[in-house]
């Protein structure tokens, strides 16, 4: 059974595709050989499209630029991603967590699967605190990370909370980012310098 965005797209592409044979149609009547070249020119660009598309998770990370550490580990540039967020990947006690930069959060905020990735046994954690996020109120519960690297600069026992709610990526807040010296946010690129 189709979803209600599968059918809207599938109403949506019969309305275009009458459209456009209706143009052809047209078109065709008057000028063959011309129609036919304007036709196969389009039918290229089309495919190409779709094969751009298709192809961009696997080439966009390539493409797209990723964090740099400049001055001997003293400044982080992050680049903005196509969704608008800042995203940067630090290591918890030597593993690779993707957060999502969040400066609306007081504290660098872990979900269940990233905290035990670095290592925390949640089982055995007290959900004692609270916390608004963007899907209700969850339980969280305070921890403290033994190794935060971003790029060359360590930081030791930072603070950090986990939330027992679902949370799509883990958030870096303003506990860690406030460790920086400053902030800055410059041609799509967010500056961390220490």
């Amino acid at each position: 059974m189709l979803s209600p965005e599968d059918t809207a797209s599938l109403i949506y592409l019969g309305l275009l595709g009458l459209a456009v044979g209706g143009t052809l149609l047209v078109l065709l009547r008057s000028n063959f050989a011309k129609t036919a070249a304007q036709l196969l020119t389009w039918a290229l660009i089309f495919l190409g499209v779709i094969a751009a598309h298709g192809l961009w998770q696997q080439i966009g990370p390539q493409v797209m630029p990723r964090q740099a550490v400049f001055d001997e580990g003293a400044r982080v540039v992050i680049p903005v991603s196509a969704d608008g967020h800042y995203y940067v990947t630090l290591e918890l006690n030597g593993q690779p967590v993707k957060m999502v930069v969040d400066t609306g959060a007081t504290d660098m905020v872990l979900s269940r699967a990233d905290a035990e990735r670095a290592g925390i046994d949640t089982t055995d954690l007290a959900f004692i605190g609270r916390a608004q996020t963007a899907n209700g109120r969850v339980a969280t519960a305070p921890v403290r990370i033994d190794s935060v690297v971003l790029g060359g600069i360590e930081d030791r026992r930072v603070r950090a909370t986990v939330t027992d709610g679902a949370l799509d990526e883990s958030l870096l807040g303003m506990g860690y980012l406030s460790r920086f010296a400053s902030l800055e946010i410059r041609a799509r690129q967010m500056i961390l310098t220490r």
